[in-house]
């Protein structure tokens, strides 16, 4: 049977878990579940706990590998879920000799019945200061949008994340690596390339002569002129260089969709979570940004109920919708981590936390809702995904009936069903 890949959190976590299916399948394994998971909330933590146990009552003889931020940061408590047969770190995975000690320990004569001490094979991240990019042949196959991996790791310290200790401290991949990487993709006909990373906008800090990110897509834009579309997933606006704001207006080929890491709209809520941008400063790049690029879409990640949040500090988060142009909000209910300096502050309720959240997303699909209405009548370029969907340029999605998946399709926009353009 085949090893299958259940992924949460991160678009870094799907481009890593197209790897690790690869990897695995290429090291022997089989009839093998690996669970890649997110320890960005207590949440993302139990939804993995209780896919394993599911998974495990369906499938009570495969294997079940754990791995990703939750694995890394709390490989004991998988490792004692008798559910569990290989907790493997988030540098680990990414390795195939990795996989090949993995196929061993899990089918070897002396599988059966192993200790948790001896279930885990996580190494110590902080101690990475280099990113191997993948090997080509287990590069992604097959799919209309990829992800490029150019970056991992955070140095920052925000108050409420435990990432950096999941990830590692910042690490790039060398520009001619990503080049090479982005110039297999298009070779094998991907249309769309989504640059990724866990800090993406810190890229190239600890390279020789340490390019930005703006030189690095400008270098993938001139070098690779066969690629269709280039994306760049979530970004800290702080960090966003000259380069980057350069190409965003005046490259075609980069899709006018940005997805931000605001957190929040109030300042002293910010200064708490140990952001480096105001709420002034958020507004003022959402405006450039749209003012170089005026159809951009702008996405934002929004933590409801941080410790010490009043309603009139949730309200300032709720105002940036409109004073950002949100078009996306991907909302965090606060959950607090182990370990971090947000979970020994005052806490909120969590009747309000759910509440808080509840009513941004609410805000958030109308925002959405607005956008599509908007859309009707305007003519756009849909990659299509499948056989039902596809995205615009600006990641809106599309229903679509009977298209080939990857090709790049021009269609007039019609109607709106509230969650799709229809064309």
């Amino acid at each position: 049977m085949s090893v299958d890949v259940v992924t949460f959190g991160c678009r870094l976590n799907a481009f890593e878990s197209e790897v690790m299916r690869s990897e695995a399948a290429r090291a022997g394994l089989s009839d093998t579940i690996i669970i890649n998971s997110c320890a960005v909330t207590n949440e993302a933590v139990a939804q993995a706990r209780q896919s394993i146990r599911k998974l495990k009552r369906e499938r009570p003889f495969a294997r079940i590998v754990v791995t990703g931020c939750a694995a890394q940061t709390q490989a004991e408590m998988f490792a004692g879920m008798p559910e569990v047969d290989r907790v493997l770190g988030n540098d680990d995975k990414m390795q195939a000799d990795a996989w090949q000690r993995a196929r061993t320990a899990l089918f070897g004569a002396a599988a059966l019945d192993i200790a948790a001490s001896r279930k885990i094979a996580v190494s110590d991240v902080m101690s990475l200061r280099q990113i191997a990019p993948p090997r080509m042949e287990v590069l992604p196959k097959g799919q209309p949008r990829v992800f490029v991996q150019v970056q991992n790791g955070c140095d920052h310290r925000c108050t409420f994340c435990i990432i950096p200790f999941g990830r590692g401290n910042s690490r790039s991949v060398p520009v001619e690596a990503a080049l090479a990487q982005v110039r297999a993709l298009v070779e094998r006909g991907h249309p769309e390339i989504v640059l990724t990373g866990v800090d993406l906008t810190s890229y190239g800090a600890d390279l020789p002569e340490a390019p930005k990110l703006g030189q690095l897509v400008k270098q993938i834009l001139r070098k690779v002129p066969e690629l269709k579309r280039l994306r760049i997933s979530s970004v800290d606006s702080i960090e966003v260089d000259r380069d980057l704001l350069d190409a965003i207006a005046t490259e075609e080929r980069l899709m006018p969709h940005l997805h931000l890491s605001l957190q929040s709209g109030d300042d002293l809520i910010l200064k708490r979570m140990k952001r480096r941008h105001s709420r002034q400063q958020a507004i003022e790049f959402c405006a450039e940004v749209q003012r170089l690029r005026p159809d951009m879409a702008l996405g934002a990640d929004i933590i409801a109920g941080f410790p010490t949040e009043t309603e009139a500090m949730f309200a300032r988060s709720m105002d940036l919708i409109d004073a950002c142009r949100l078009t996306f909000l991907h909302v965090f209910p606060y959950s607090p981590r182990p370990g971090t300096p947000a979970s020994r502050m005052p806490q909120v309720e969590s009747r309000m936390i759910k509440e808080r959240a509840r009513r941004l997303r609410d805000a958030g699909e109308a925002a959405l809702r607005r956008r599509l209405e908007s859309e009707i009548g305007a003519t756009r370029q849909v990659l299509v995904e499948s056989a039902t969907q596809g995205r615009t340029e600006h990641f809106l999605p599309v229903a679509v009936h009977g298209e080939m998946p990857g090709e790049v399709r021009r269609f007039a926009i019609r109607g709106s069903d509230g969650a799709r353009l229809i064309v």
